[in-house]
């Protein structure tokens, strides 16, 4: 018998995953929500409230469960994640994209162009949907991959790998930048001349580890415009795929598809204008690359919400940026006040001290009474777990913030 180690989304899709093939495990998590165990347990699953050494042959551990857990230790048996379960039994082919920033928005262009080149392809992983469900019902699954899923692979071989940029984040998972970059590598471990890497050629650290990669190569050079690169990244690597599977393609075609993808909601939308001001919904910028992109397009003067949950944020880079383009920092959450700190001597700090939906509703006030065109931007350079249970509903509650605030009578 195997054990699902931890539940959430990524363990229910792999219990969902086993019970397809007519499966019956056990699973264990430490803080158990009661509509998941429910749910576990409606799939035919047992529940194991003390895993003990001996009992299986195999762990599958969610993402969210570090390597050193002292339980899974204690168990001794392999361990993979669900990319590597996927990767092993699931039915469809897989395109990796992995990287700091840019990521979900990559990996919802790529099977986008995919499609529009007639390839029934599907995104997941850690963009949402489970990989082990789109692995089940698409003919390429384009799966977002994170350092925490990466960490766990053994024989998890994409046939196009995308790797985009190393930056720093999760430095309180992996303990060093040099822990994570490895983490992130691992995409490229498995690779043989049948496969490809689309790869990000300004990035000496991804070069070198590139060089040593046997598979088919197609650089890319990022340039100012992270979104445009992030659509070139995906055009490759859908022209990759083609390419590795003798498939015809039009170029022209590819081109226009990566143009014209949708973007991803949470991603850097300018959702709102108010008189000279423009609301924008970053939520999903929780790594400092992704922060000082949205920084980049937003409209001076800039009311930037900031803070959450830090992951091993670099703000002081931010500075020269911070200084040329923001008014005011509105700086919430667990964390807002201490990654707010570095701009505190050259531009004004407002720390929230309201929780959740009520932070963001004191913050889009705030903002407006420190600018009166420009724009207004949610881009926390942290996770959401302190306030909000992903950064989809971060997000919602921003754009609820921004219509309570302006249909109140006195902002009429």
């Amino acid at each position: 018998m195997r054990l699902v180690f931890g539940l959430g989304r990524s363990g229910l899709g792999v219990l969902r995953f086993l019970a397809r093939r007519g499966e019956r495990a056990a699973f264990y998590d430490d803080r158990p929500k009661p509509d998941e165990l429910a749910l576990a347990k409606a799939l035919g699953h047992v529940p194991d409230p003390d895993p003990r050494l001996g009992r299986y042959r195999e762990v599958i551990a969610a993402p969210g469960v570090a390597l050193g857990h002292p339980r899974l230790q204690s168990l001794k048996a392999p361990v993979i994640g669900e990319a590597e379960l996927a990767y092993r039994e699931g039915r469809a082919e897989i395109l990796g994209v992995t990287g700091t920033a840019g990521k979900t928005s990559t990996t919802h262009y790529l099977a986008h162009v995919l499609r529009a080149a007639g390839v029934g392809a599907e995104p997941g992983g850690n963009t949402g949907t489970p990989l082990v469900d789109v692995v089940d019902r698409a003919e390429v699954a384009v799966a977002e991959l994170s350092s925490f899923q990466l960490e766990r692979i053994k024989r998890f071989r994409p046939r196009v790998a995308v790797l985009l940029n190393l930056g720093v984040d999760h430095l309180d998972r992996h303990g060093s930048l040099e822990a994570y970059h490895r983490a992130k590598l691992r995409i490229l471990e498995n690779l043989t001349p049948e496969d490809a890497v689309v790869y990000n050629a300004r990035d000496p650290e991804i070069a070198k580890a590139v060089a040593a990669v046997p598979a088919k190569t197609y650089p890319f050079f990022p340039g100012p415009d992270a979104d445009q690169t992030n659509r070139e990244a995906a055009r490759l690597a859908a022209k990759a795929y083609l390419e590795l599977k003798g498939l015809p393609y039009d170029p022209a075609h590819l081109a226009e598809a990566a143009r014209n993808a949708p973007g991803v909601p949470g991603r850097f939308e300018a959702f709102h204008r108010q008189g000279g001001i423009v609301f924008i919904d970053d939520s999903i910028a929780t790594r400092t690359l992704a922060v000082e992109a949205a920084l980049k397009r937003a409209p001076a003067p800039v009311a930037w919400i900031l803070g959450g949950l830090d992951k091993g944020a670099e703000p002081k880079r931010l500075r020269p940026l911070v200084e040329t383009k923001v008014a005011v920092i509105l700086a919430i959450g667990q964390d807002g006040e201490r990654l707010a700190r570095p701009f505190a001597n050259t531009v004004p700090v407002v720390v929230i001290q309201e929780k959740g939906k009520a932070a963001l509703v004191r913050a889009v006030s705030e903002a407006l009474a420190w600018i009166e065109e420009g724009s207004v931007l949610l881009a926390p350079m942290a996770a959401s777990f302190d306030m909000f249970p992903n950064y989809q509903a971060r997000s919602r509650a921003f754009r609820e913030a921004v219509e309570e605030v302006l249909w109140t009578p006195s902002s009429s």
